[in-house]
Formats: structure tokens, sequence, C-alpha cells
């Protein structure tokens, strides 16, 4: 199976280890070139936001360490990861994803 072919459940390989934890998976999957780290399921939601729903901090950090992700893309609802892991109590993603976010925000 492609790495980036969805299942018929919509979710990518990287989507599904981002969701679990998986954190040697995930660093296998973004060591590939056919890998986008920054892919949505069918409800907006990246691997980023998988992880940081699910508190998987070293899932979180390896996502933010690429180039091509976006640490405050909402989904399809307009929640991004920093709100889902603030709603759901992970303070200390949410400390990563608001630096993330503050540094992005800088270079525009």
């Amino acid at each position: 199976m492609s790495t980036q072919t969805s299942r018929t459940d919509w979710a990518t390989p990287l989507w599904s280890a981002s969701e679990n934890g998986h954190e040697g998976v995930v660093r296998l999957l973004l060591a590939r070139e056919d890998v986008s780290p920054d892919k949505s399921d069918n409800s907006g939601r990246t691997p980023l936001w998988s992880a940081s729903s699910n508190g998987h901090e070293g899932v979180v950090r390896l996502l933010l360490a690429q180039d091509n992700v976006t640490p405050d893309r909402p989904d399809n609802d307009g929640q991004t990861p920093l709100a889902i892991a603030s709603t759901r109590g992970y303070t200390e993603i949410a400390s990563l994803l608001q630096s993330q976010t503050t540094a992005v925000s800088s270079m525009d």
C-alpha cells in the first residue's frame, strides 16, 4: 500500500501512527519522501491535530520538527491542534503548539 493512498477509512499510515502515539513508526514514515506530514483526513484533521488531541507529546515534537507542517491549521470545524490540546488538558503539548504558532506568526 502506498503511504499516501488513503485506506477505505480515509486515514493515511502517518495519520494512524500519529493518532496512536507510535513514535517509531512516525519517525520512519517522516523519513520517506512520499509522505506528506500535513495531509488531512476527511474532517480536515492532520497528523499533528490527531497527535495533539490524544496527548502524544513525542509525536507532536516529531511533527513540529518538520518544515512542511502547519501548527495552527484548523480542522473542518475550525478547531486547531492548540485548541484541542488545551481543551483536553494536555498543557505541555499546548505550550509546544503555542510557541510554534507564535514563531510562525512572527515570520509572516
